[in-house]
């Protein structure tokens, strides 16, 4: 059974002044291990950061870009990538400064709003990702169809992209899954742990 359930169970019923007392432990166990938790979510991000660039050491990326280009998309594209890693680099230092501010919380209250910014944090990181991948395939589609309009019949041009988006969401979904594993049982810790806060703040 998890510590700080065993702490809660407890902490009720007994005598006020060993009340007080268990509810102190109960919050020191609470932002301990909240503290761990947001550690660990910036840790992951960073290592998540680094597997998925070097995938570039593995992949042959000039034919892409020939691809992008041909497709009159080389610009789009690299400005688009300038854009992501700026995001990417201020959400990892938003999981930074949550862990930074987490671990120096004083108060029940305020480790209740900083566990609740944390989840909102992770979850616009998740949103963005999801939304910035939809969209370059759906422009490339886009782009794709527009070169070679000529070549293609109103048949071609809808399986192509009936195609494209089956595929797109089929990626969308296997990197939905990959995050709601990565960090759903870490968001749902910190979910716990606020809960208890609220039920010990709620008590006193």
């Amino acid at each position: 059974m998890d510590l700080l359930e065993n702490y809660k169970k407890a902490w009720v019923n007994q005598p006020e002044e060993i009340s007080k007392f268990s509810a102190i432990e109960i919050y020191k166990l609470a932002h301990s291990k909240s503290s761990s938790i947001v550690k660990w979510i910036f840790i992951i991000g960073i290592l998540e950061f680094i597997f998925l660039n070097s995938l570039y050491f593995f992949v042959d990326m000039d034919d892409a870009y020939a691809e992008y280009k041909k497709i009159g998309l080389e610009n789009f594209i690299y400005f688009s990538q300038i854009v992501f890693y700026i995001i990417i680099f201020y959400f990892l230092m938003k999981f930074y400064l949550n862990y930074r501010k987490i671990s120096t919380s004083d108060s029940t209250r305020v480790l209740m709003k900083k566990i609740l910014k944390t989840r909102k944090t992770v979850r616009n990181y998740v949103i963005f990702n999801l939304i910035y991948i939809a969209l370059i395939s759906v422009i490339v589609m886009v782009a794709e169809i527009n070169l070679n309009f000529q070549d293609f019949n109103a048949k071609q041009i809808i399986l192509f992209c009936l195609l494209t988006l089956l595929l797109t969401t089929v990626m969308l979904a296997v990197l939905y899954l990959f995050y709601r594993l990565l960090y759903g049982i870490l968001l749902k810790k910190l979910k716990r742990n606020y809960k208890e806060l609220a039920k010990l703040d709620s008590a006193n």
